[in-house]
């Protein structure tokens, strides 16, 4: 062994362990476990901030929580069971009272159409010219009577409602939509215009009912039938008024091309009613089973309800179209 020289300590020798997997390692303590509940609970994940919220946790899980409990709770099933009968109650209550004054179920046959239907309609109001034939088909009822009609859907010679009715609306709106593009609309102009349309309607209504009172002309679908008539006029209308617009650019319906539009709407209108009323107003001894003639009709009342029927149809129409087509 060499020895140290002066003034130099020796080198110190640490003792090696021999049994090194005893010495225990040192880690952190984990928390307590009933601390860690109540931080997931309290933020809804393990503590990492990249991880997304889980379905159903959070405000949101409480709010839907605190929602079925209402709706579990007697009083809340009470009062939406007492809304229910009420509502239901409601509603027989004003079906009743409409049905005084209005069939439904009539009203529902009138609107029973396709698109089909209302194309082929509204060529045939246009273009009437040459359409053949002009009589309405007719079927079996529900209890086997005889003498229905077929709704509009299976019949292009059956009057509906849908196309008047939409044929007003639209007459209004053009109407506005017009006065707005002249500079000349105001809130009012709207309100007067539906006043017009309906006042025409209403007062060609009065007229064939007391025409069709005084000829002793009888028909149980009869007030409905000249509802719908009335209002195909105002196809014709809307023709008139689009094309004039366009080709007049802006200045009306005056000039030769509005009155030469409005001279050919007229005609095929009046053509499309003449033809159309002729089971109404010039019902048959023994083809229609809703309106038959009475037994002490002459030929000279037929004239009468031929005459009726051909004022309607040219000059009151006339009269009406005319008037609509005005600015």
């Amino acid at each position: 062994m060499q020895r140290p020289a002066y003034g130099q300590s020796p080198p110190l020798h640490h003792p090696v362990p021999q049994h090194v997997s005893t010495v225990p390692q040192l880690r952190s303590p984990p928390p307590p476990i009933p601390q860690q509940q109540h931080q997931q609970q309290a933020h809804g994940y393990d503590g990492s901030p990249y991880q997304q919220q889980p379905m159903g946790a959070g405000p949101s899980h409480n709010v839907f929580g605190q929602y079925g409990n209402f709706m579990n709770d007697p009083a809340a099933q009470l009062a939406s069971q007492f809304s229910q009968t009420a509502f239901k109650q409601g509603t027989q209550y004003l079906e009743q009272n409409v049905n005084r004054y209005v069939n439904v179920s009539a009203l529902k046959h009138y609107f029973n159409v396709t698109n089909s239907y209302v194309i082929n309609k509204l060529f045939l109001v246009i273009f009437p010219w040459r359409h053949k034939p002009w009589s309405r088909k007719q079927t079996v009822g529900p209890n086997g009577q005889e003498g229905w009609y077929l709704p509009p859907r299976d019949d292009i010679n059956s009057p509906d409602m849908y196309i008047p009715v939409m044929s007003l609306v639209t007459y209004i709106l053009l109407s506005t939509l017009i006065a707005g593009l002249r500079g000349q609309f105001q809130p009012e102009l709207l309100g007067y215009t539906a006043s017009k349309a309906l006042g025409v309607v209403v007062l060609e209504l009065v007229g064939l009912k007391l025409g069709c009172y005084f000829l002793s002309i009888s028909n149980e679908s009869q007030l409905l039938d000249l509802v719908a008539y009335s209002g195909y006029k105002f196809v014709g209308v809307i023709g008139t008024i689009s094309l004039a617009e366009i080709v007049n650019k802006g200045k009306g319906t005056g000039g030769w091309f509005g009155w030469s539009v409005f001279l050919y709407m007229f005609l095929a209108n009046s053509l499309f009613l003449m033809r159309s009323l002729k089971y109404v107003l010039l019902p048959d001894n023994h083809g229609d089973a809703r309106g038959p003639m009475q037994t002490g009709d002459t030929r000279a009342k037929r004239n009468q309800r031929t005459q009726f029927l051909f004022i309607y149809s040219y000059v009151v129409q006339f009269a009406f179209m005319w008037f609509l087509s005005r600015p």
